[in-house]
């Protein structure tokens, strides 16, 4: 059981740093806030349904999954 969840931890901790990598950076930074940026952009009223979205919730997924499974592989349940 914990060679298993060893390996599924390995996996999604590559998996989660190539989709980390696939992201692109938030552009403007400080100064796109202060200036209001480009709030009303076709990008910014779709972001449901953009690369971007997809990208950033399995992020978050995996980021819940990857932490999990680093609790219950440090728990003493397992030893």
């Amino acid at each position: 059981m914990k060679t298993a969840l060893i390996i599924v931890f390995i996996v999604i901790s590559i998996l989660l740093s190539i989709i980390v990598m696939m992201q692109e950076g938030k552009e403007g930074g400080l100064t796109s806030s202060i200036s209001g940026g480009s709030a009303d952009t076709y990008w910014s009223k779709n972001k449901g349904k953009s690369k971007e979205s997809i990208l950033r919730k399995i992020t978050a997924f995996l980021g819940l999954l990857f932490m999990v499974i680093a609790l219950l592989l440090s728990s003493k349940f397992l030893n």
